[in-house]
């Protein structure tokens, strides 16, 4: 199903059904304010399951990341972070970053990391925003299981024709972007650059 949502006001009806989607264990695309996203319910055992076939990987060793609203999720899932890093959070996020931090014990068995970490994203974009508010639950995301961005990765149409067959809804939420997020490691003392993406790792250290 392709269904097409405003990025800023967000048909209720239509998030809706999303929703009832994501909890009944279906697997969406979705836009952030970077690429699109794939993802599920983090809670949605059998659907984390379905992406990592779909992306052909091991779910233990992928780099899933999780979609939060905002900051008040992040002790729920992050082990209690330092205040110069949480200023540095607070100043990046919402935002194109992924931040690197330690899992706290609700980060699913499944989705921990052999060095227990969780990657932890709040994008600037309304309708995934909305989406995790609505469902209460982050969101597991991770890219499209493509090789490269080109620009017809930004049409939502396009994506739907392609993987339409393979997930249960993708939102058009509009042209989606062909940079990545910026990825800091906040695991060791200071703050390490792992990828440099759309945000500036200068801005916010």
């Amino acid at each position: 199903m392709l269904l097409n949502v405003h990025p800023e006001n967000p048909n209720p009806r239509h998030l809706k059904t999303i929703i009832e989607c994501l909890k009944d264990g279906g697997i969406i695309i979705y836009p952030t304010d970077t690429v699109y996203g794939l993802g599920c319910d983090i809670t949605q055992h059998k659907a984390i399951e379905r992406i990592a076939r779909i992306k052909q990987i091991d779910p233990k060793k992928a780099n899933f990341s999780f979609i939060c609203y905002d900051l008040s999720h992040l002790s729920d899932y992050a082990k209690s972070v330092d205040t110069p890093i949480f200023r540095m959070l607070k100043k990046a996020l919402p935002g194109p970053y992924t931040f690197i931090l330690p899992a706290s014990r609700m980060v699913p068995k499944l989705l921990k990391t052999k060095k227990d970490t969780v990657g932890i994203r709040v994008p600037d974009n309304n309708i995934c925003r909305t989406i995790v508010k609505e469902l209460g639950n982050p969101l597991m995301s991770t890219t499209l299981p493509i090789e490269d961005y080109v620009e017809e990765y930004t049409d939502p149409e396009i994506i739907y024709e392609k993987f339409g067959s393979q997930v249960d809804i993708v939102v058009d939420g509009g042209p989606g972007g062909m940079g990545f997020s910026t990825v800091v490691d906040c695991t060791g003392e200071l703050p390490a650059l792992i990828r440099e993406g759309i945000g500036s790792f200068e801005a916010i250290t």
